[in-house]
Order: structure tokens, then sequence, then C-alpha cells
């Protein structure tokens, strides 16, 4: 299919409708987009314009053509728009309010679903692809925002496989759209939902600094030091917010993702020195920052997402181990939490850990450890490296000793016991010996030795581009 060029008429009708398809494409591309495709009748409308002086197609579903509902023509319109961005390595955004396939049009519409989201796939780590959805988003029009890698919630947007009426009559479950298809479920709960907007103005914001920060990586320049250990609590054992570190980490205001949604982990893109950086973080503000099942998969998400555009990856280690329990094991912690191994195990972007406070157990090594391949591991100087922290420790190792002592000497036995334990298993001073952690340094230091672990890394892979696999 041919798209063919016209002008944005704005003119009319239109601007009073702040839903009309032209309307939220001035408001994404900018005043002065372009339109490149639009069949009379097919409710689907596809501009390119400018976000942050960079080009970008976007689409948008006509609401008031039949709920913008997809035919065939409408779908082959995105398709066309897909195969235009993929040939010029352009971002794409979609701009969905509609009820999915168009009933009247039976198995054509379907098969124009099934092509857009065969086209989505085609594209995905090519270019980068947000959805805006600012109205209900039905069946097929709720799976297209879930192939794509940033979704935006507007105020209005709903995303749902099947509509409160149809769930009324199938289970008996009333239910209306905002619980089955709204902010909760899908911020909170689903994880379907990346970004949650207040105002369609909002949203439309978000999904700008979205396309940016995935197209526009930018260069490493200048940086400078700043103090990090005020930021946490004098006590080893009190939790933090770990989010005031990675805004002070970053130049600006991060755009965090899946805030809501398994938040014992934070995923957030920013900039470091000018360069677009994707940051995983443990929040000991909840779960005490421990992985579980959801958190690896949100994780494991975003790390292949940041690889997939050459994102390096700042990966934040506060983490006392895997949270135990039925549930857990129920959940799939195993199966979900080997996603987050392989997503680091293969990432081939520059990747820095930092390992704050602790690192315990399975969880350290799922943290971008040095032997998932991470580019370079610092440590704060009053961090612990360890299978579990000593004090545990002691009472597996040492149960049947500790049973015997009465109840009121036996935290003074378990203090002594922990000591002594750290002194032969080494902690942090044996993972520098055996080259699992690559440097101690002051938390003050952090920035600086980022910048220096990611322009090292940098220069190594011009060599290799230069002179093949050289030994480094």
């Amino acid at each position: 299919m041919t798209l063919v060029d016209t002008s944005p008429q704005l003119a009319g009708p239109e601007v009073a409708d702040p839903r009309a398809p032209r309307t939220r494409l001035a408001h994404m591309l900018g005043a002065d987009f372009t339109v490149i495709g639009e069949v009379p009748g097919a409710g689907v409308v596809v501009g390119i314009g400018r976000v942050d002086g960079d080009d970008v197609i976007a689409f948008a579903t006509d609401p008031a053509m039949q709920g913008g509902a997809l035919g065939r023509e409408g779908c082959l319109s995105i398709v066309a728009a897909y195969e235009r961005a993929v040939r010029h390595r352009l971002p794409i955004v979609g701009i969905w309010h509609s009820g999915g396939a168009r009933l009247a049009e039976g198995v054509a519409s379907l098969d124009g679903v099934g092509q857009v989201f065969a086209a989505m796939t085609a594209a995905s780590g090519r270019v980068p692809q947000v959805s805006v959805v600012l109205g209900p988003a039905a069946g097929g029009a709720a799976y297209g925002p879930a192939l794509t890698d940033v979704v935006v919630l507007g105020p209005n947007g709903r995303v749902f496989v099947t509509g409160p009426d149809v769930v009324r009559s199938v289970t008996g479950e009333d239910v209306d759209m905002l619980r089955l298809g709204g902010p909760e479920p899908h911020g909170r709960r689903s994880g379907v939902v990346h970004l949650v907007a207040d105002t369609d103005e909002a949203a439309f914001a978000q999904a700008r600094a979205a396309v940016t920060l995935l197209s526009r990586p930018g260069r490493l320049g200048a940086i400078e030091d700043r103090p990090f250990a005020d930021l946490l609590p004098e006590s080893f054992r009190r939790a933090y917010d770990v989010k005031p570190l990675v805004e002070r980490l970053l130049d600006e205001p991060m755009l965090e993702l899946h805030a809501r949604w398994a938040p014992n982990v934070v995923t957030a893109l920013g900039r470091f020195g000018g360069r677009a950086v994707g940051v995983v973080a443990n929040n000991p503000l909840r779960l005490g920052g421990c992985l579980d099942a959801t958190a690896a998969d949100k994780a494991a998400r975003f790390v292949r997402m940041c690889d997939a555009f050459g994102l390096p990856l700042l990966v934040l280690v506060d983490v006392p181990g895997y949270l135990p329990g039925v549930g857990q094991e129920w959940d799939g912690v195993v199966r979900r939490g080997a996603k987050l191994l392989h997503a680091f195990a293969e990432c081939v972007v520059p990747r820095i850990t930092v390992i704050t406070r602790k690192a315990y157990g399975g969880a350290y090594i799922a943290m971008n450890s040095q032997s998932l391949g991470a580019t370079r591991v610092l440590a704060w100087t009053d961090a612990e490296v360890a299978v579990m922290g000593s004090v545990a420790a002691v009472r597996i190792l040492h149960r049947r000793r500790l049973a015997e002592v009465p109840e009121q000497t036996r935290a003074p036995l378990e203090i002594e016991l922990a000591a002594e334990h750290d002194r032969l298993s080494g902690g942090l001073t044996r993972a520098v010996d055996i080259g699992v952690v690559d440097e101690v340094i002051a938390p003050e230091c952090t920035r600086t030795a980022i910048a220096d672990a990611l322009r090292r890394a940098e220069t190594h892979r011009r060599l290799r581009g230069q002179h093949g696999n050289i030994p480094l």
C-alpha cells in the first residue's frame, strides 16, 4: 500500500475535537507535521513530524469512526508506516483509541490486525516503538501497544482484551472499564503500562521524552562528582528510598518506567554526562530490596530493551537476596529469575554495577555480577558481598552450638561468630582479590568512576571494530 503525502488540515471541526486524530498527531509531532497516509473511511491517520529536532512517524486511530475500530485498509496504513519507519530508522508512535477489529469486515479485519502485529514484531529492537493510549483500546488494539517498547496510559486510557459487557456475560463478573483496564490493573498489577499520565498533554510529554531517550543516545561529556553517602541511613539495617540516589546519579530527573509495578526494583531512563542510559536499582524501601518473581521479570524486560537500543546500563545493588516463600515458588521465581540472568548474560552494551551496601546470594549474581559479564563492578567502601548476611550465616553454620547456649547470652555469641565468619570468608576484600569486584570506591567518587568505565568500554569497542576481536 502506498502512503500519499498530504498537508495537515487543522482548521475546522477537528480543532474543537481533542480526540480527532490530526489534533492528537499535532500534540505529538508539532503543529507543522505532515500527513503521509490517510485513506477515506479507514479511521487511521499517519503523520511525520519532529520530536526534539528529530523526525518521528506517528499514527492515530479515529474514535469518531466506528469507535476507532480497525479495518483492513486502516491496518495496512499502519503497516506501511512501520515499513517506512524501519526503512529510514525512525521512531514510531501509535496513538490508540480503538475498539479493535471491525466486526463488519470479519476475517479481513483480523488479517489486517495480524499484519500490524507482524510489522511491530519485525521492527522490535530496530526502531523505538512508543504507544500512547488515550481511550479504550480493546482486542487487537490492546495487543498492539503491548508489543511496543513503552506504553503511556492517558487519564481516559483503558486496555483490555474483552470489554465489561462480554466479561459480565461470560463470567458473571460485574466490572467497569476503569477497574478492568485502567491505571490500577495495568500500572500496578499487570505491568502492561510503563507510564501513567494525569492529562493527555502529560501523556504526550512522556511519550516525547521516551522517544528522545531511546532514539538520541548522545555522547558522554564532562562529569562532576556528587555526594551520595548522605542519602543512606546511618544504620545498615534501615530501609531507604533509592530513587533520590538515582536522581542524583543522573544529570536530570529520571523517566521511571513501571513505577508502581514491582517497586522493589527501579527501572529508569535518563542521561548521564549527556549520554542516554538505563538504570536498574534495588529499592530497600520495598520488600527490603529483595528480588522477587515480578521484579526479576520487570528488570529483565528493561535490560533487553536498553540492550536493543544501545543504552549503557548502570546497576545499583543493595539486595539481601531473593524473597523466599511458597507464593514466590508458585509464582515462578525460578523461571522469571532465570530471565534476568539471561538478559544480563546476553547483554552487549556497557553495564556498570555499583554495590552500595550489600549483595547477597543468588540476587548478587542476578544483579549484573562479574560472572555474567559486567563491564565493571564497583563497590562502596562499607559494602558487603556474601552468600548471606554473617549473622544469618552463623545461625545456620552454628545452629547446634547456639541452641546449647542460654537465650540471654546467645546474641553476643552470634556477634562474635559473625565477626569470625567475616574474617574467614573474606567479604569485600576477598571479592576484590579474586576479581569479582574491580574497585572499591568512596561514594562521592561514583560518577567519575562510572564515567571512566564507560569511556574505557567505548574505547575497547572502537578498537574491536577496527582490529577485530583483540584481547584487552
